[in-house]
């Protein structure tokens, strides 16, 4: 299509609306879907066609299962995706841990493997049944915010006026930026690939495993449709992992253990681990990646992402955004320190750290309070 064509196709924006919102991803999804329910006005805003988004995150937790539940997608989500009741760790063909969720209080006592474009679709068909929508492609290009409102001006000129704006925006946010709040923390060294493959995995498709070894940690998740999610850290990868450059990273660390026949999608990325400095300045506000990025060890980053949203859109709803950071950027800290640990102790090398951490996981994993603990913080639990 066409720059005319495109432009003809999207929906026009109204001259204003109470809350803007920039990033129709899952947290942005989450926030209008919040706001669609108590009846708060909004325009949802996204630089890509729809459809354009990849599978990326790929388990939603119970927690965030409470969360989707209350605002009516929880059951459609489950339904279209595979659930798997443990978590575990691993070294080569060893089991070093077995975390169980099953026991956990709550509804939804499992991790709910789906891709993140299944999750989106969702959330966005039920945004749509309660009456809102996105409007796309509409890339904000500038944000400026006076004690009466936010005007926020697109790439190609139009203007929208809001009471407030949120990012919702990712890492590089724009509303971040105009906001001028600091996005402190650092980045890990090691290159990441993921990827979606069909493939035959020895332990199965009842857990989601992350693997420890010297040249670095890895993790299978299964996914519907007989598919799993790998990812892996390497010293560099490709822009585009293929069968070969996957299947000779899993043989280094689980030899034997998967066999790959097909690459569905593959991507590379680095991790971060950052909280913005403040969740609002004025009229603008954060929430998901804007405000927060780090290791996807655990698989948190989504899920806290949409319970940002809901929670925002708690407040924005009972006049209460004040409440709003004090609410979830503690949470933030902790997902970050969470998963920071994890992937610091996975990634311990050295005969001595590894002889540590073989020892130590099994011996822990014999405490049922470990095990319900562990559980309970990756199911986010805690966070209610």
């Amino acid at each position: 299509m066409d720059t005319a064509a495109h432009a003809a196709a999207r929906p026009a924006l109204p001259e204003r609306t109470e809350v803007a919102i920039v990033g129709a991803g899952p947290t942005g999804l989450a926030l209008a879907l919040t706001l669609a329910r108590a009846g708060v006005d909004f325009v949802l805003l996204d630089r890509l066609a729809e459809g354009a988004n990849t599978s990326r995150a790929a388990v939603v937790h119970a927690r965030t299962l409470e969360v989707l539940d209350a605002l009516g997608a929880a059951k459609e989500l489950t339904s279209r995706g595979l659930t798997v009741d443990r978590f575990s760790i691993r070294e080569g063909t060893r089991q070093l841990l077995d975390v169980p969720f099953a026991g956990l209080a709550t509804p939804f006592p499992y991790a709910l493997l789906v891709p993140q474009d299944t999750t989106e679709a969702v959330l966005l068909e039920t945004l749509r049944q309660a009456g809102g929508d996105v409007h796309r492609p509409y890339e904000v290009a500038g944000v400026v915010q006076d004690e009466s409102g936010v005007t926020l001006t697109m790439a190609t000129g139009e203007t929208l006026r809001a009471a407030y704006a949120v990012g919702a925006d990712g890492m590089h946010s724009v509303v971040r930026e105009a906001a001028g709040i600091g996005f402190p923390g650092g980045s890990y060294g090691e290159s990441y690939v993921l990827a979606d493959v069909r493939a035959r995995w020895a332990p199965g498709r009842e857990t989601v495993a992350l693997l420890l070894h010297e040249k670095g940690v890895a993790l299978v998740a299964p996914l519907p449709d007989d598919r799993f999610r790998v990812v892996a850290t390497v010293d560099e990868a490709p822009a585009l992992p293929d069968l070969a450059f996957l299947q000779r990273v899993m043989d280094e660390r689980v030899p034997g253990q998967l066999r790959i026949e097909e690459v569905r999608w593959s991507s590379r990325f680095r991790v971060h681990h950052r909280v913005a400095d403040r969740y609002r300045a004025g009229r603008l506000l954060l929430a998901g990646d804007a405000a927060h990025v780090h290791s996807p060890a655990g698989g948190q980053g989504m899920n806290t992402g949409i319970q940002d949203g809901h929670a925002l859109g708690r407040a924005i709803a009972e006049d209460r955004v004040d409440t709003y950071e004090a609410l979830r950027r503690p949470v933030a800290e902790r997902v970050v320190a969470f998963t920071d640990r994890l992937t610091r102790f996975a990634a311990l090398r050295g005969v001595g750290g590894r002889m540590a951490r073989g020892t130590l996981l099994p011996l822990l994993g014999r405490v049922p309070s470990f095990r319900t603990k562990f559980a309970t913080e990756l199911a986010e639990l805690n966070y209610r």
